[in-house]
């Protein structure tokens, strides 16, 4: 079997990171690869750090180009940068800071016209004509490294507002409205540890189709820690279902329109992957005592690969994982030395490991050469064989 190499297609002396492993990196015809360039990497960013968001040109000695800048941005997802699904070529949308809200910008990187959203953007559908937005402030507080600092929560002082929560909006009008409250959750399997708790949503994303999206809802119970539950619903908050109660849900991606894969908690089997139906919740461990760790997975563009890694080892190393799913077989692609005395916590450096859109190449974050930066992987002789 080939052994792939990473190589880094960004350098120094500045230092660059793409965000979540959930979106593609790049444009449609697979020339430009986008991702963020920032002076440090050794803290949180504050209210007044700015990020230039770029494209590294590929077809023109990876190149740097770039495109704008923000100040709503974090070390986990940046700053929900990605190409717009309506024109995957040319457009791209991401998040900033309005003066005393953030919102979301559309860019031409080709002429460089842009137009405004009245709101951020956490998730969107794959054909990018609906967006759902969260409370980023709230997150800023509750889960350090995933929110962005600037204009403070409106709600910061009521534990579950029942006019704040999940927003809908219309990618190409800005029509947006409130769909899903933090109350109206937190009324459903109520139990004793979520009264006088602060609640969140996060971690949202699309079924391939838009038909249905999936967020988390998490608090911290004074007994039993960080607690999740993985919902649904449809994109006007009808249809709300609990997939996953059992105390923990971290990663997730859809197989499909009515399947989720997640690393979550079942009682009587343990912290697994497992492949949920909605909206009923059933259950299905997938690649039992083959896949041991919590990772940021996603499945390749045909389905038949499962892209994953994981979180330092005792030595510091993350290891960069393919799984056929078809096999049933494991392969390691590297394993990265996470740099743990310098980049942990919520400024760690995790892979993120991201699928180019024809599934031949693969894109991550790390710090293993010493400075933050995006690398890419061939992986075309694999997926083939």
């Amino acid at each position: 079997m080939p052994d792939p190499s990473a190589h880094a297609v960004t350098r120094g002396p500045a230092h660059h990171h793409f965000g979540y492993y959930d979106k593609f990196p790049w444009n449609r015809s697979g020339r430009f690869l986008l991702g963020l360039e920032t002076a440090f990497m050794d803290r949180p960013p504050t209210a007044s750090d700015r990020a230039t968001i770029g494209m590294v040109d590929l077809a023109a000695g990876n190149q740097w180009q770039p495109i704008d800048s923000t100040h709503a941005w974090n070390w986990q997802q940046g700053c929900m940068l990605q190409w717009l699904g309506s024109d995957p070529e040319r457009s791209v949308i991401y998040n900033v800071c309005a003066g005393d809200h953030f919102a979301a910008r559309i860019a031409d990187v080709e002429n460089g016209r842009q137009r405004q959203l009245d709101r951020p953007v956490y998730a969107l559908s794959r054909d990018g004509r609906q967006a759902v937005s969260v409370n980023f402030a709230r997150i800023a507080t509750t889960r350090p490294g995933y929110g962005y600092q600037g204009p403070p929560d409106p709600w910061a002082d009521d534990p579950h507002p029942d006019a704040d929560g999940i927003y809908w909006m219309d990618v190409e009008s800005g029509e947006h409205r409130l769909i899903v409250s933090l109350d109206q959750v937190v009324g459903i399997g109520h139990t004793a540890g979520m009264d006088g708790v602060t609640h969140w949503f996060n971690h949202l994303q699309f079924n391939p189709s838009g038909t249905r999206f999936l967020f988390l809802h998490r608090w911290v119970d004074s007994q039993h820690g960080r607690q999740t539950r993985l919902f649904t619903a449809d994109p006007d908050g009808s249809g709300l279902a609990c997939v996953a109660d059992h105390g923990m849900v971290s990663h997730f991606d859809w197989r499909d329109d009515r399947h989720i894969l997640a690393w979550a908690r079942q009682h009587g089997v343990g912290d697994r992957y497992f492949v949920f139906a909605d909206p009923g919740g059933q259950a299905e461990v997938l690649a039992d005592g083959v896949l041991t760790q919590d990772g940021h997975c996603s499945y390749s563009p045909d389905g038949r690969w499962l892209l994953t890694d994981t979180y330092p080892d005792a030595q510091g190393f993350r290891t960069l994982i393919l799984y056929d799913l078809q096999e049933q077989r494991r392969i390691d692609l590297g394993r990265f030395y996470a740099m743990p005395d310098r980049a942990s916590g919520e400024i760690r450096c995790d892979l993120h490991p991201r699928w180019s859109r024809d599934g031949r190449s693969i894109c991550f974050d790390s710090v293993h050469e010493g400075s933050r930066q995006i690398y890419v992987m061939e992986v075309a002789d694999i997926v083939a064989s």
